[in-house]
């Protein structure tokens, strides 16, 4: 006998969220934070750096550097994706900068992370016992509709995380492990069908007289559509792979093996009694091949990263026990306390593939944040699949919980684009005077300048706000994805915000180009430059904002006329040579300038030039 399923949800229930404002939600949270600003410290401006020293041929493509030094993520295809797209769309076809083309692909990647988000929780809501219960005189929410429903608040959902909006919008390859981690776990999630139970296209219609199929179609799909789900999970474990996380491609397709298995041979039962059922029925041994095909392949992504030399274990918690609570608790809000209630309310159901696979795609980054240096970076692979589990919390919430829910999600991001609209109209009209005071110390040297375009964004994202709370304090038909209509619309409003009226600022802040240009200014002569004790995005940034030619200390220079200068005339460092800095001597260099961030007097740059005997 099959579990009882929580969901208990009707026909009127499963309206579809109209597609162009989907599409258009979408575009308005992608787009903004990888337009109209420079690469960001620290991860952002390294990456960028290795990308661009593979786009002008300084650099071996199968190992990345910068000056010899390489990268902290041991990833070979993200950085291939930013120096290819410099390649072509800067140097090639002269269209955009190199910082607007390397971020062409990565826009890409989070495009990628949405659709495959949606279409994984597509697939897992048709599966059979994740379906709501049957009504006796009919009624009950069709499977495709029901299905469409949670993929959109799924996809809300994920939108809505306060943990995806800055580290979704940089060039570094926690992007592109985010974009396949999300593919891997939608092509678990649709690799699950087996022949003959397949699950139709979303976009498929359906005519009113034909009857609920319930997860099967009568005629079996193309051998590509069959297989596509296998086909997005290699490329999703491939991908992982070559972006520097072949460990979690290999344990997500060793877990999702045994999902299938339990799947397939619980038929229903609870997940104690799944391991007693019979392994002789045809959705037991459809699942067992598909599960030897993608060991397979985990096989050969395995061998593929270790013979390209990224494989590498990175165990070093830094984390105590209150300071994991509260980044997992801010991080993954709000889809971190949607994903435990789901796990409890469908806890009869804990051996079927919507369950299984979400939460074991969650918890290996959950414990690689716990046991790793970035923690941030390694939580942020556990989005995808924690929203999938939040939208099956929503068949299961309560009217009183939902409320709750729109009540918080009103007064906290309605507070926050409050402040940020202040702050603007304080640098702008100087009232009320202590937001631009504030500025001003954070930022010092800042100038405030009116952009139209930003100004225009800013204000239709504001009146689109007031028009979604609006509407969701109305009279409206219930919808499954209402309660989290206002936690997307509220993260994405602020988000597009900061990255429009605060986006000067921040960038003045954040940016490396203030500092190289002092550094620039400085330099008041031609020469190489050598450079010691600097971080790879100080590599980078003198690099790239300044085009100086830079020398390691101590390393040998074949094209230097020894003859005329016996060595760079200048040289660029973080600490004073007398601190135990690599190369030369107090007596051979003299400080020309002292440079520091603004907005972080810690970081600076000493400017050095040679005293000739």
């Amino acid at each position: 006998m099959n579990p009882p399923t929580p969901a208990i949800v009707a026909q009127s229930a499963v309206r579809r969220l109209p597609r162009a404002a989907l599409w258009l939600f979408c575009v308005a949270y992608v787009l903004p934070g990888f337009l109209g600003r420079d690469p960001w410290r620290n991860a952002d401006m390294q990456a960028y750096g290795f990308m661009a020293e593979l786009a002008r041929g300084a650099s071996d493509w199968w190992h990345p550097t910068l000056l010899g030094q390489a990268p902290e993520f041991d990833a070979l295809l993200p950085y291939w994706l930013g120096g290819a797209a410099i390649r072509l769309f800067c140097d090639g076809l002269g269209w955009f900068s190199p910082e607007v083309a390397v971020r062409l692909p990565f826009i890409a990647l989070l495009a990628l992370t949405l659709a495959s988000t949606w279409f994984a929780v597509y697939h897992l809501a048709r599966s059979p016992r994740a379906q709501p219960v049957g009504f006796a005189f009919g009624g009950e929410a069709d499977p495709r509709d029901y299905a469409r429903a949670l993929a959109d608040a799924g996809l809300l959902a994920l939108i809505a995380c306060l943990g995806l909006a800055q580290f979704s919008h940089e060039t570094t390859p926690s992007l592109a492990q985010l974009a396949f981690a999300a593919l891997a776990f939608y092509g678990l999630a649709a690799g699950a069908q087996v022949p003959g139970s397949h699950a139709p296209s979303p976009w498929q219609q359906v005519t009113p007289h034909t009857e609920p199929d319930h997860g099967r179609t009568p005629a079996g799909p193309g051998l590509l559509r069959r297989g596509r789900g296998l086909i997005a999970l290699v490329l999703g474990l491939a991908g992982l792979a070559l972006s520097g996380a072949p460990t979690l491609a290999l344990l997500l397709a060793l877990g999702g093996a045994v999902a299938w298995e339990f799947d397939a041979r619980g038929g229903g039962r609870t997940f104690r009694r799944s391991f007693d059922a019979p392994d002789d029925t045809h959705d037991a041994r459809a699942a067992r091949r598909k599960a030897a095909l993608v060991l397979a392949a985990a096989c050969a992504v395995a061998l593929l990263a270790s013979g390209l030399g990224l494989w590498r274990w990175r165990i070093g918690a830094e984390l105590s026990p209150g300071s994991a609570a509260r980044l997992l608790l801010w991080f993954t809000w709000p889809v971190g306390p949607l994903a435990l209630w789901a796990t409890w309310s469908w806890r009869r159901q804990l051996a079927s593939r919507h369950l299984m696979l979400p939460l074991w795609c969650a918890g290996l980054p959950l414990f690689s944040a716990l046991t790793t240096a970035t923690p941030d970076r390694s939580l942020l692979l556990a989005l995808p699949p924690l929203a999938a589990l939040a939208a099956f919390t929503l068949p299961t919430l309560r009217r009183s919980v939902s409320a709750l829910i729109d009540w918080f999600t009103l007064l906290f991001f309605s507070g926050g684009a409050l402040v940020i609209w202040g702050v603007w109209i304080s640098l702008e009209t100087g009232v009320p005077r202590a937001p631009a005071a504030n500025v001003a110390r954070l930022a010092p040297g800042f100038s405030h300048a009116f952009s139209w375009p930003a100004f225009l964004a800013a204000l239709a994202a504001t009146a689109a706000w007031f028009w979604l709370v609006h509407w969701r304090v109305g009279r409206h038909r219930a919808a499954l994805w209402k309660s989290l209509v206002l936690p997307a619309g509220g993260a994405a409003l602020c988000w597009l915000l900061l990255m429009t009226l605060w986006l000067p600022a921040l960038d003045y802040a954040r940016s490396y180009r203030p500092m190289v240009a002092s550094v620039r200014q400085a330099i008041d002569g031609p020469g190489c430059v050598e450079v010691a004790d600097l971080s790879t995005g100080h590599l980078a940034a003198l690099r790239h904002h300044a085009n100086l030619d830079l020398v390691r200390a101590g390393s040998a220079r074949p094209s230097l006329n020894a003859a005329a200068v016996p060595g760079c005339p200048w040289r660029v460092q973080a600490r004073p040579l007398d601190a135990g800095s690599s190369g030369g001597t107090a007596k051979t260099w003299r400080l020309v300038a002292t440079v520091r961030r603004p907005g972080d007097a810690r970081d600076q740059l000493l400017v050095y030039r040679r005293e000739l005997p």
